[in-house]
């Protein structure tokens, strides 16, 4: 079965086609920049491009970088433009798709449905939480199996500020910082974090999970198991055909 997914970044808009029996891409992603302002009308434009790129015109499911209540409405916006505050995202899609069924869900839980289904939380158990490290940082808190929607975690105060301000992927190149010190950085955070929650496991996903040997050794002190989310930066297009595919 081949379901749509798109991934809203700050930086990118990337879908494909996916093979929800596999678990992955059907075909290789296509990727167009994040428009800037990233408006609703703007932001629409691009998933069009994409969504036409592939001549779709089945069920598409799109992740949406704020809390997403119902499937479809935006309720928080930090990393694109505050228009989106109260926006029916899935009406808006769908209009600008020609009336293909949309399903708009948070990023960071789209990529966290996909990777206990198919990659690294797969038949785990307890409290599992997946952090997505990008232009934010995204989270999505699972017991048992079970998500917890929309909780924000890159939102939590570390050292007076966001922390994604602090321990995102976007505030190592802000703020030119090599892998030992981005390293101490995540590390307080997770601390944080499992402060919190209590987890069994933290699955690190986003971009940067390519480069996990480059800096997850580096992450000491921390009780829980930390692991590279193994569908790397796809999850997030592999969850949101996954929700699609639920409300079909």
């Amino acid at each position: 079965m081949q379901i749509f997914g798109v991934d809203i970044g700050g930086s990118g808009i990337k879908g494909a086609p996916v093979d929800l029996d596999r678990g992955d891409l059907a075909q290789e992603r296509f990727k167009v920049l994040t428009p800037h302002p990233a408006t609703p009308a703007g932001v629409a434009d691009g998933v069009k491009e994409v969504v036409d790129h592939f001549g779709w015109s089945g069920p598409v499911g799109l992740t949406f970088p704020g809390v997403v209540t119902g499937g479809a409405m935006v309720r928080t916006a930090a990393n694109v433009d505050q228009s989106w505050i109260d926006t029916d995202a899935r009406a808006l899609f769908a209009e600008r798709l020609g009336g293909l069924p949309v399903t708009v869900v948070n990023d960071a839980d789209a990529a966290g449905v996909a990777e206990m289904r198919y990659g690294a939380g797969k038949d785990r158990r307890g409290t599992v939480i997946v952090l997505t490290f990008g232009t934010g940082i995204g989270s999505a808190v699972f017991t048992d199996g079970a998500l917890v929607a929309n909780t924000e975690l890159g939102h939590l105060e570390l050292q007076g500020h966001d922390a994604e301000k602090r321990a995102s992927s976007k505030a190592k190149d802000d703020h030119d910082l090599s892998w030992e010190q981005w390293a101490r950085r995540v590390r307080k955070y997770l601390a944080h974090v499992e402060m919190l929650f209590s987890p069994e496991l933290f699955i690190i996903g986003g971009g940067v999970s390519r480069k996990s040997h480059k800096f997850l050794h580096l992450i000491e002190g921390i009780r829980a198991d930390i692991v590279p989310a193994q569908l790397q930066n796809n999850a997030g297009i592999v969850g949101a055909a996954m929700r699609a595919a639920a409300r079909s």
